[in-house]
């Protein structure tokens, strides 16, 4: 199973069509059967579409549509907004599967539910059947450890309460705090049970996906390795490899990508 979660940044970009595009061009070439994307954006000017919420421009019904017309794989989705940016885009996180999907739902982390505040977070899930197991899938975009407004800890503990931990779950997404820090929320995650698939996997590089300083990381000179893929039972990855970073495959968002390969039994 080929698996890669990327927070794009959508809409904010500088040549985001160029990009978009490339970003098509790659998810056919590698062939995921899993993605999850986060900041996932849809302006509020844009008219609705018949399905559920979502706006013609949403940027992951216009990557599928891109995906398809160059012949790339036919996606089940969903998405799910969590809040306004500056009363000018509606975001959310988003999941891409190649199996059916048997359930969607979206839940909260943060104590705030205002869709206005811009710390605002929301969890989307999905549930499929691989392989005859069920197995549910999360994309993830959570706050930060020093955030005394909305804290890690709250937002963390509130996800595992909705997980179901008989099933095999996979926790994709920006989790922004960085894994090479100690005692942070790094540490946090995997003390409440979780395996991340990059100490797993027998290949696998640096692991940097943000370089430098972005929206959240003020004054940020080092690399840091914030988007992750964990799972709740141990697996045998087979590697984990940072995309979208300049030197496997062009940079697309403020985010690098990460792949990863996992073996699951039959």
């Amino acid at each position: 199973m080929r698996i890669l979660t990327l927070n794009t940044h959508s809409w904010r970009e500088e040549n985001q069509e160029e990009k978009m595009s490339y970003l098509a061009e790659i998810i056919k070439e590698r062939d995921y059967d899993i993605i999850a994307l986060q900041e996932i954006n849809q302006s509020t000017a844009s008219p609705y579409l018949q399905d559920r919420h979502l706006r013609r421009d949403n940027f992951m019904v216009v990557l599928q549509q891109l995906i398809e017309k160059i012949g790339g794989p036919k996606y089940n989705s969903f998405w799910e907004l969590s809040k306004v940016v500056r009363d000018e885009y509606e975001e959310g996180s988003a999941i891409l599967c190649k199996m059916p999907i048997t359930h969607t739902s979206c839940f909260t982390v943060s104590k705030s539910r205002d869709r206005d505040d811009v710390k605002a977070r929301k969890i989307v899930k999905v549930t499929v059947t691989y392989k005859e197991q069920e197995i549910d899938l999360y994309s993830c975009h959570l706050g930060w450890w020093h955030d005394e407004i909305e804290p890690f800890e709250y937002q963390c503990d509130r996800l595992v309460e909705e997980m179901d931990a008989d099933k095999l779950s996979l926790l994709m997404g920006d989790f922004n705090n960085n894994a090479n820090l100690r005692e942070e929320g790094y540490d946090y995650l995997i003390d409440k049970g979780f395996y991340d698939t990059y100490i797993l996997a027998g290949e696998k590089d640096q692991g940097v996906t943000v370089q430098g300083e972005i929206a959240g990381w003020k004054g940020n000179k080092v690399g840091l390795r914030i988007d992750l893929i964990l799972v709740n039972k141990t697996l045998t990855v087979k590697s984990s490899k940072v995309i979208f970073n300049g030197d496997y495959k062009n940079v697309v968002s403020d985010h690098y990508g990460v792949e990863v390969e996992l073996e699951l039994e039959d």
